[in-house]
Formats: C-alpha cells, sequence, structure tokens
C-alpha cells in the first residue's frame, strides 16, 4: 500500500511527491501550518488527498493549541480553517473536509472540555482518512465492468494512490478493479505538462504494481486514438459541477474532445466528495493559477527565454456532453448527470434518515 499521508503521534507523515519517482522521501509535519504549506507547494496533490491532508492538519493545530478554554480553542480553529481554505482553490474536497472539521467542532463544543474535544477532532480526521481509501475501493469496483478485458486505458495526471489517502486511487482505482477482477489492462499515461504528475507519478505507481504502462507527451493523445491504440479513458476529478462539468487537471478537456471525436468512452473516476451541488454548471468552478516558472523551467534549469508572458492555469474545465459516465462510490452516473448525481447524492441521506 502506498501511504500518501498518514497520522502519527509526531505529527502529519507525508510522502513528498515533488521528488518522485527519483526519490522515495517522507516528511514529518509537525504543525498545521507545515500541513497548508505542503499543500500548497505540492508536496501532497489531488483531491481526495488534499482534502484528507487538510483534516489532519486541522486537528494536528487543535492538539497543538495552548488556550485552556473552549473559546480560545475556537479562535485557534477559526484562524486554522482560514489558512487551510487559502490553499488551492480548485479541489472541493479541501473546503468539504474542512466544513466537516468545523461541523465536528461546533457539535461537540457543548462538551466544554478542550482535551475531550481535541480528541474528537483527531478521531473525525481519522475517519475521513478511512473513508476515502472505502471509498476508493468502491470506485474500483463500480468502474471495473466498465474496463474491457485485453483493453488499453489512457489516463491523464494522476488519480491514483498518491492523489487519496493511498492504496487504490480513483481512475486508477477502476484500472486496479480490473485487474482485480481478474481482466488483463494495460495504461497509456500522459505526461500531464506542466507539472508532469503522469510521467513521474502515474507511471510509479503502475510500475510498482506491475501493471503495464506506457508514456506518451501529452500531444501523442490524438495520435494514438487514431491508431486504434485506446479503448476507453479514464480521468479523475478535482471539482464536478452539479450538470456533471468536470474540472481535472490542465489538458483533460483536450483528451475528452479527441476522445469523443475518436468514439471513444471517457469516464471521470471520483468519489461524491468531490460533487459539488452548490455550483449548476462548471463556469462557476474557480480555476487556479499557478507560479509561472513551473512552465519555464524544470526543477533549476530555464527553459524559456526572459522576459516572455506566462499563463498557467493548473485546470480547466471538460463539459458533461463530453463525458460518458461519472464513476462514483455509489455508482454509476450517466446522462443527464443533474438527475444522476443528485439521485447518488440523495443515497447517504436516506440511509442517514434510515439510520
Amino acid at each position: 500500500m502506498i501511504k500518501t499521508v498518514e497520522w502519527t503521534t509526531e505529527g502529519v507523515r507525508m510522502l513528498d511527491q515533488r521528488l518522485l519517482p527519483s526519490e522515495e522521501k517522507y516528511l514529518m509535519l509537525r504543525s498545521y501550518d507545515e500541513v497548508a504549506e505542503a499543500i500548497t507547494k505540492m508536496v501532497v496533490r489531488g483531491a481526495p488527498a488534499i482534502g484528507v491532508s487538510a483534516a489532519m492538519g486541522i486537528a494536528l493545530g487543535a492538539n497543538q493549541s495552548v488556550g485552556t478554554s473552549v473559546a480560545d480553542l475556537e479562535d485557534d480553529l477559526t484562524y486554522i480553517f482560514d489558512v487551510m481554505g487559502k490553499t488551492r482553490p480548485t479541489a472541493v474536497n479541501l473546503f468539504w473536509a474542512i466544513e466537516r472539521m468545523r461541523a465536528t467542532f461546533l457539535r461537540s463544543k457543548s462538551i466544554g472540555n478542550v482535551e475531550d474535544i481535541k480528541k474528537i477532532l483527531t478521531a473525525e480526521a481519522l475517519a475521513i482518512f478511512d473513508e476515502d481509501i472505502t471509498a476508493n475501493r468502491s470506485i474500483g469496483s463500480y468502474g471495473a465492468p466498465l474496463i474491457p478485458d485485453g483493453g488499453t486505458v489512457l489516463t491523464h495526471c494522476n488519480a491514483g494512490a498518491l492523489a487519496t489517502a493511498g492504496d487504490y486511487g480513483t481512475a486508477l482505482g477502476v484500472i486496479r478493479g480490473a485487474r482485480d477482477a481478474g481482466k488483463k489492462v494495460a495504461v497509456i499515461a500522459d505526461e500531464t505538462r506542466p507539472f508532469l504528475q503522469g510521467l513521474r507519478l502515474t507511471a510509479w505507481e503502475l510500475a510498482k504494481d506491475n501493471i503495464p504502462v506506457t508514456v506518451i507527451t501529452d500531444n501523442m493523445a490524438g495520435h494514438v486514438m487514431k491508431s486504434g491504440k485506446v479503448d476507453v479513458v479514464v480521468v479523475g476529478a478535482d471539482r464536478i459541477a452539479a450538470n456533471g462539468d468536470t474540472a481535472n487537471k490542465i489538458g483533460t478537456y483536450m483528451v475528452a474532445v479527441l476522445a469523443k471525436e475518436h468514439g471513444i468512452p471517457f469516464y471521470v473516476a471520483a468519489p461524491m466528495t468531490t460533487l459539488d451541488l452548490t455550483l449548476s454548471t462548471g463556469a462557476e468552478i474557480p480555476i487556479e493559477e499557478r507560479d509561472r516558472r513551473e512552465i519555464t523551467h524544470i526543477k533549476d534549469y530555464q527553459l524559456a527565454p526572459d522576459g516572455i508572458d506566462v499563463h498557467n492555469p493548473a485546470f480547466d474545465v471538460t463539459p458533461n456532453q463530453l463525458i460518458t459516465a461519472i464513476i462514483t462510490d455509489r455508482g454509476v452516473a450517466r446522462a443527464p448527470f443533474v438527475e444522476s448525481l443528485k439521485s447518488l447524492a440523495e443515497i447517504k441521506e436516506v440511509k442517514e434518515a434510515a439510520g
């Protein structure tokens, strides 16, 4: 099992994904602001992993609060929530985790004992971790029947164990699910400029899992589709609007257009925590603009001439009409997505009411 992020008695232990695949190094983050910085600087990335990391960072900050009253702890947490919320704007799992931790604190305020509240917050962060592992397994189970035996899957960016709490992943969870169901499956991984998540991370994961993987540059996707080398496309998501419009790593929209042109099924794999029903369409999804240096340099080596303008959006939005289906931990949603996604979202509400 790949351990992306882990709670320990010393702090939050996190695999530094910036160094992969050449170096497998774990960092011990001992304060909430170190966790926030790790999210911002992409030590950890991927919407589910960001949510889990934020929850652990909040629990870590709560445990380190020196206030003696519930009011003191609330003041500290209010500041910590704000710091975490400013790390990455597009991944909705971040804000879902923050609000869940906030709600947990508000429910436990009446206890009146600061140390007991801290334990409750820690338990909630660990529950979020466990639920993500379970959700990814479910995504793999629901998605496996959609992968043809002997087929080749094209994927973009990294939506594997590294993008989640660990173990299975979302898009790669579907691939692992197909493999575990006894199917033969191979992967073509887009390199995913400019951060190279496909080249560095997806290929690393699949190689460790002995799943055949071929890396291509992003501008080869159309060629390999036209050549008949791709049977299905599976990608992850950072935020899904109520109508099924999906934000994912920059370049995903281009892959979806190409898949549509070549009659190739295009699937999005994500837990329900990535669904944002407050947004009616993808036009409302905030798109993060990252540092120009990610494009102009490879580590310390400069590729671009000085003085040029650089546009570096980290994500783009794929319109729902290009998406064949959205694979979630509660089932597979198909068009019309407004209805199917809402139905899946209501499953939990029904179970909670019954329980």
